[in-house]
């Protein structure tokens, strides 16, 4: 799906009386991503970096930005490609994850703390900026739209790979929240995963903004696995079962088993289960 640089389309999105406080929340997501270990989960969504890659053309030499980074998907599939990188994320823990396999690899990556809604570099200093399942869970979604569209060249490109709301992650942060509703006037994360966000945030300086819908594959050896390994190490579902009382806990558990088995297409021998992604490329208008 191709959209013009203008078209924009204004998308509803949840009110409060009270302003969210963005400082309080991301303080919390921050603690929240540093538990658990996301890169015992990270590595298994590789293709999903390289994949992104691919769509947005990265070339040797070019200047080349991953904003929340996590344990480095993106940015090893960019290294890969001969590009200059640099990994960000505000989990220090997981650019180490990162850094180890740049250097098992060989890979020369610089790895730099920061903020996605605050990055420190200067105007137009990358070619590409890149973000797999990272940008979408920051809490103001248009500071860091813009946050990545400032620091790329007039004519750079922007690669996203962003979960669906109807996806099986999107069904699963809805479970969640069913639990531990989010912080009135919060946008979702899953709004990154709808076209029409996308094009509202970055239409009006972008000459051009492809996107399409692809499937990653959860693969486990049980939905009792998965839910297992997400309660351990995946931090929304280590913090939610570690916030909720036996019972809930229980409850939970039993609901996330009854969206994997519904999800399910392996029949009763494993689990596979397709979880769908929303993939960007958006190509910043020239000056």
């Amino acid at each position: 799906m191709t959209i013009p640089a203008a078209t924009t389309r204004s998308m509803p999105t949840a009110s409060s009386a009270t302003p969210p406080d963005f400082a309080a929340i991301k303080q919390r997501q921050q603690a929240t991503w540093a538990s658990g270990d996301f890169a015992v989960i990270g590595v298994t969504l590789q293709g999903v970096g390289e994949s992104l890659a691919e769509a947005v053309d990265v070339r040797a030499g070019e200047r080349v930005l991953d904003v929340a980074a996590g344990n480095g998907n993106a940015t090893l599939a960019a290294a890969r490609r001969h590009a200059d990188v640099t990994s960000t994320d505000y989990v220090p823990a997981l650019l180490d994850k990162g850094r180890a396999r740049a250097m098992a690899e060989g890979l020369a990556v610089s790895f730099q703390v920061a903020d996605a809604e605050d990055l420190p570099f200067a105007d137009g200093s990358y070619d590409v900026v890149l973000s797999t399942f990272g940008a979408m869970f920051t809490p103001d979604h248009r500071r860091t739209a813009g946050e990545m569209l400032r620091v790329l060249r007039s004519g750079g490109r922007i690669g996203l790979a962003n979960w669906t709301p109807e996806g099986f992650i999107g069904q699963l942060f809805k479970i969640i929240g069913a639990y531990l509703p989010p912080p009135a006037g919060l946008q979702s994360p899953a709004m990154w995963g709808t076209e029409s966000h996308i094009a509202e945030m970055f239409g009006e300086r972008s000459s051009d903004i492809r996107m399409e819908r692809r499937d990653f594959k959860f693969r486990y050896r049980s939905a009792a696995h998965w839910i297992q390994v997400f309660r351990e190490f995946y931090g929304p579902t280590h913090k939610a079962f570690a916030a909720l009382d036996p019972a809930a806990q229980n409850a939970l558990a039993e609901d996330i088993a009854q969206l994997l088995h519904q999800s399910n297409i392996a029949g009763e021998a494993s689990l596979v289960v397709p979880a769908e992604y929303l993939e960007v490329v958006v190509t910043k208008r020239g000056d």
